[in-house]
C-alpha cells in the first residue's frame, strides 16, 4: 500500500497561504482603457496631470471587473474601494460601487506618476517614436529622464505611504483600489525587492493582488485579466 493510500498520522500536507491575521488584502486595479491621444488635442490636465475619460471599451472592462469582484465571498469580499483624484479610477469603479453600494475613498497619493512634458497623453505617443529621451527612459528604468517629470524617489514613497496607510484602516479586510499602470508597477516592484520597471505593463482592467501586514508586502498575484477574457 502506498504512503498516499496510507499515511501516517504525523503526514502534513504542503502548506497553503491563508492571510495572517489582521493582514490587509489589496487589490489594485488598473482602470480601463480610455480615449485614444492625440498630439493636438491634449486631455484635459487635473492637478498638471492628464485625465482622460474611459472609452466604450474601458467601459466594458469596468463592468467586467465589476461581476468579479462583487462576487467575492467569505474572508475575500470587498470591504472598501478606493479611487484616485483622475476620473478614470472613478470610471472604472463606478459599476462595483452601484452593485455593493459602497462609497468610494480618495486616495491621491495613487495616482499616475507625474510625466512632467510628456503628460496630457503625450508619453504614449512619445514611447511610439521610440527616440532617445525614451530609450534612456527604459534602459534606466527612471521615470524622471522625461523633462519635468516626478523624481523616483518621491513616487516611490508616496505609493508606499499611500498603501501602508489604506492596510492600516483596513485591518483583516479587503480593499479594492483602482489606481494606474505606474502605481501598480511601483508597489510590486517595491513589494518584490525587483527592478523599479519589472512590472510596468499592466493590463487595463487587470488586478494584482498585494497582501500587507506589519509593514510586509507579500505578492499574491500580478495581471489577472481571467475576467477580461471573451466570454
Amino acid at each position: 500500500m502506498s504512503e498516499t493510500e496510507n499515511p501516517s498520522s504525523d503526514a502534513v500536507r504542503q502548506l497553503r497561504f491563508e492571510r495572517p491575521p489582521g493582514a490587509t488584502s489589496i487589490l489594485l486595479v488598473r482602470h480601463g482603457e480610455t480615449v485614444p491621444a492625440r498630439e493636438d488635442a491634449p486631455f484635459r490636465l487635473v492637478g498638471g496631470q492628464g485625465d482622460p475619460e474611459l472609452d466604450p471599451r474601458g467601459r466594458a472592462q469596468a463592468d467586467r471587473i465589476a461581476d468579479r469582484l462583487a462576487a467575492f465571498r467569505n474572508d475575500e469580499k470587498i470591504d472598501a474601494i478606493y479611487v484616485t483624484n483622475l476620473r478614470r479610477t472613478a470610471e472604472t469603479a463606478a459599476p462595483l460601487v452601484q452593485c455593493l453600494g459602497i462609497e468610494p475613498a480618495v486616495e491621491s497619493r495613487l495616482r499616475e506618476v507625474f510625466l512632467g512634458e510628456w503628460e496630457g497623453g503625450l508619453y504614449r505617443i512619445r514611447v511610439l517614436e521610440n527616440g532617445p529621451i525614451a530609450q534612456r527612459m527604459l534602459a534606466e528604468e527612471r521615470w524622471e529622464v522625461i523633462p519635468g517629470a516626478e523624481p523616483d524617489d518621491e513616487f516611490a514613497r508616496r505609493v508606499k505611504d499611500g498603501i501602508d496607510d489604506i492596510a492600516s484602516r483596513h485591518p483583516g479586510q479587503t480593499v479594492a483600489v483602482f489606481t494606474h499602470g505606474g502605481v501598480i508597477g511601483r508597489a510590486l516592484a517595491q513589494a518584490s525587492g525587483s527592478r523599479p520597471f519589472a512590472f510596468l505593463g499592466a493590463d487595463n482592467g487587470s488586478i494584482s493582488h498585494l497582501v500587507v501586514v506589519g509593514g510586509r508586502w507579500v505578492v499574491r498575484s500580478y495581471n489577472d485579466t481571467a475576467h477580461l477574457e471573451e466570454r
